[in-house]
């Protein structure tokens, strides 16, 4: 048996189209959908939305998308859902030009917070005390 043929029709499809290494985060994510429970097309994309795109974990706090985030930054997520939209293509024999038009169900994310600047005066440093014991002898 050779190595190819290890692999399901759908993983080696992934494996061909993202065979750099600098891609293999990408193949990951392609293979997962591959092995994605949904029985549809359209579950499988979904199952790709949860799976690239991560909600706050605290409410009101967007920053903590971050700590349940599945590849990173939101470039690494888009990334991902397309390579894992590609996998629910060869899974369910969908054309690749097809695949390449899905876009993410997600809104688009609010812009961060503005960045406040302390407007007060700056905090002087305390002067040593004589109170203050020494440890040199």
């Amino acid at each position: 048996m050779k190595p190819q043929q290890w692999a399901s029709p759908c993983g080696s499809q992934c494996t061909s189209k993202y065979s750099a290494l600098t891609q293999i985060p990408w193949r990951v994510f392609c293979k997962k959908a591959c092995d994605a429970d949904g029985e549809t097309w359209e579950e499988c994309v979904e199952n790709c939305n949860e799976m690239c795109y991560k909600d706050p974990v605290l409410k009101d706090h967007q920053w903590s998308a971050y700590i349940d985030r599945s590849p990173g930054a939101a470039t690494y997520s888009e990334e991902c859902f397309h390579a894992c939209v590609s996998g629910c293509g060869y899974k369910f024999d969908i054309h690749p030009e097809k695949a390449e038009q899905v876009r993410p169900n997600r809104p688009l994310k609010p812009p961060p917070p503005p960045v406040q600047k302390a407007t007060g005066p700056s905090p002087k440093p305390s002067a040593l005390s004589e109170d203050i014991p020494c440890s040199s002898a």
